[in-house]
């Protein structure tokens, strides 16, 4: 199988299984390509337009070992979907947020989708506008000093995931809390993954993020889906054959 290709932020501390940026999540050869200088700093807090051309010459490199598409450990380089895809010869997704348009479209009348994010500050209306959101997508971020938000920040050495979870989980509140007729949410941040199962529980509404799009993603790409369908229409969807 070829592998998928990951464009990686220039972080510290530990990528744990259901992370992005683990190749242990994923059922699929994955190759990684950090961008060095991309810290969560100068990606997400100052956006740093200077960083376009290193992802760019990553991306092209990624390519060339083989990879037949691209994806990001960064739901904030959203911004730079357009241009990345413009200049790579193979597909380009970077973020969880491109989801937004699809999961409005699925929901009752009267419902939206919101954002749970690493930064709420810095998920501007114009970068919601970059994934084809709405840029009044209702949003709310964890704590910028908390446990999350500091390890991703900061980095370290370990990683408490009881405390990454409750933080993620504290910010679904939240936003459901804040925002009246939120029927879904998206998590933005790649390293929130591991923790989708508890928000889902925490708030009884469905729960999108970056490793069901990304497995979905690649699935097109390598004509590998992780389901294939039966060829009797009188088999039942569970005796259907995991691939």
């Amino acid at each position: 199988m070829l592998p998928l290709g990951i464009l990686a932020l220039d972080t510290s501390f530990p990528r744990v299984a259901g992370d992005v940026g683990c190749a242990e999540t994923f059922r699929f050869p994955v190759r990684y390509q950090t961008v060095a200088g991309a810290t969560v700093d100068a990606v997400v807090h100052r956006g740093d337009d200077r960083l376009l051309r290193p992802f760019i010459e990553a991306g092209r490199g990624l390519v060339a070992a083989g990879c037949i598409g691209i994806a990001t450990t960064c739901g904030f380089l959203c911004r730079w979907q357009q241009a990345l895809a413009a200049e790579l010869p193979v597909p380009v997704l970077t973020s969880a947020l491109l989801q937004l348009p699809l999961i409005e479209r699925t929901l009752p009348r009267g419902l939206r989708a919101g954002v749970v994010t690493y930064s709420a500050t810095d998920l501007t209306p114009e970068t919601l506008a970059a994934a084809g959101a709405r840029p009044d997508t209702p949003v709310a971020g964890v704590a910028p000093n908390g446990y999350f938000a500091r390890t991703i920040r900061e980095g370290g050495a370990t990683l408490d995931r009881a405390r990454m979870s409750a933080d993620v989980v504290a910010a679904a509140r939240t936003l459901i809390d804040a925002h009246r007729g939120v029927g879904a949410i998206v998590l933005e941040c790649a390293n929130m993954p591991p923790y989708r199962a508890q928000v889902q529980e925490a708030v009884g509404l469905p729960v999108f993020d970056a490793i069901a799009l990304i497995e979905w993603f690649y699935a097109a790409l390598s004509g590998s889906p992780r389901y294939y369908a039966a060829t009797d229409c009188g088999t039942t969807a569970s005796q259907a054959k995991r691939a």
